[in-house]
């Protein structure tokens, strides 16, 4: 029987060309470009090396987004995942984390069986880290986020991770299914292939909008249902010009350091 893996992945726009509106606070995504968000790479990579070393292997890539998104899934199946799903909707707008693991948790429902969930641990024009725990939480999953090495048994079943902590790491071992976020340390996201891409864009990508997942438009999913409110975005203001100190000697900076911060009343 073929393992079953979902990846949860995500379009975002590219920080490094993200803009802030300076009037309505917000960000300026027009003209950015849209990439696969880096975690989620991360994450489908672990999936393609299980696929590596049991062809039988089955990848499905589920994001939600605008129809565009479409662009990065067909991204994910060049790298070589087998089936992709799109939950698009004007509906599902504006929905916050609480609002988008509800979204997701009802297309996971909807694909059906599965084995293991790999998500990345956050996207970057969020930061927040909620998604893939809430839907683990929804779908009664046992769950390790932050993931930095992965290894899995013969048998499919059992799965032994480390995870990073701020100050250290765990030794988890678990069963399948599970859920599980990666972060960058896990591996290096291969690229697309020739053949994946020529294979990639004939492929069939499932769009399914809130009716197909059967989810509330009012209660669930969108802006109105979104606890999570956004009360401005602004540009952190840039920081001060250092001051580099100069002397003969070592104790000659410290001294003329020690004068300047007495001077600003540091010390």
């Amino acid at each position: 029987m073929a393992f079953k893996i979902i990846v949860c992945a995500k379009q975002v726009p590219d920080t490094n060309e993200i803009k802030i509106d300076p009037v309505k606070k917000t960000l300026i995504r027009e003209g950015v470009p849209s990439i696969l968000n880096h975690d989620d790479a991360n994450a489908l990579e672990e999936a393609l090396k299980i696929k590596d070393k049991w062809p039988d292997t089955h990848i499905t890539v589920v994001t939600m987004g605008p129809p565009q998104a479409k662009d990065m899934l067909i991204e994910c199946l060049a790298m070589g995942a087998d089936e992709a799903v799109l939950a698009s909707d004007r509906a599902l707008g504006g929905s916050d984390t609480w609002a988008t693991s509800n979204a997701l948790y009802a297309a996971i429902k909807k694909i059906g069986d599965y084995d293991l969930i790999f998500a990345g641990r956050q996207a970057i024009d969020g930061d927040t880290a909620q998604v893939g725990p809430q839907i683990a939480e929804k779908l009664g999953l046992p769950q390790v986020t932050y993931v930095t090495e992965f290894e899995i048994a013969d048998d499919k079943k059992s799965i032994t991770v480390k995870r990073a902590l701020e100050d250290g790491y765990e030794l988890i071992q678990l069963q399948t299914p599970c859920m599980l976020t990666t972060i960058k340390e896990l591996n290096t996201p291969r690229y697309m292939s020739v053949g994946g891409i020529f294979d990639a864009v004939k492929k069939d990508i499932a769009v399914w909008g809130a009716a197909d997942l059967g989810v509330d438009t009012e209660k669930e999913v969108g802006l109105d249902a979104s606890p999570t409110k956004v009360y401005r975005s602004f540009t952190p203001a840039p920081k001060g010009k250092g001051e580099i100190l100069e002397g003969d000697t070592e104790n000659d900076i410290v001294k003329t350091m020690l004068v300047g911060l007495k001077s600003k009343h540091v010390i």
